[in-house]
């Protein structure tokens, strides 16, 4: 069996729009609050937590890498919620993703998120679980705690190989 290759394109707002939100400094409206002394940036994601009485739930995730070359094995989707990562540890990460329905190992794509942007994929949204690429990094992460299946995982054969730009 041979494996596909798949090369990551930088992260950008209009790139991944039909997965999700970019969320970041550099694409949100500043806002002045606190009489100055600080800037609220709005991000603009589109959060969907309540599906069968789910429950927004703040957490942290701590990423290790995958040894190089990156293999892509595994796509998972969240069927009732929208689910945001946020890096915390000033490095990039990859993102693997896929649209809603059934999966098609043909549509998956990859971005390089810088260390400043995250991401909130929409519900039914296929993608890779973290992936941390420089070393052990800490993600804040927006999900949907509760009852439900909220979790479909799918396995590729052939692993996807991904070829990270230097």
């Amino acid at each position: 069996m041979s494996q596909s290759a798949l090369i990551p394109r930088p992260l950008t707002a209009a790139a991944f729009a039909p997965f999700g939100d970019v969320l970041s400094v550099t694409s949100a409206t500043p806002k002045t609050i606190n009489y100055g002394h600080t800037v609220r940036y709005d991000t603009g994601a589109h959060l969907s937590l309540d599906a069968q009485n789910g429950r927004p739930g703040i957490s942290i995730f701590r990423a290790t890498p995958l040894a190089k070359p990156i293999q892509i094995a595994l796509m998972e989707r969240h069927p009732l919620s929208s689910q945001a990562f946020y890096p915390l540890s000033g490095r990039p990460f990859l993102v693997v993703v896929a649209p809603r329905g059934d999966l098609d190992p043909a549509n998956i794509c990859a971005f390089v998120a810088a260390p400043d942007q995250g991401v909130n994929y929409h519900p039914g949204i296929w993608h890779h679980y973290l992936l941390a690429l420089e070393a052990v990094s800490d993600f804040l992460v927006v999900d949907r705690l509760g009852n439900g299946e909220n979790c479909d995982e799918v396995q590729l054969s052939p692993p996807l190989v991904v070829e990270i730009p230097q």
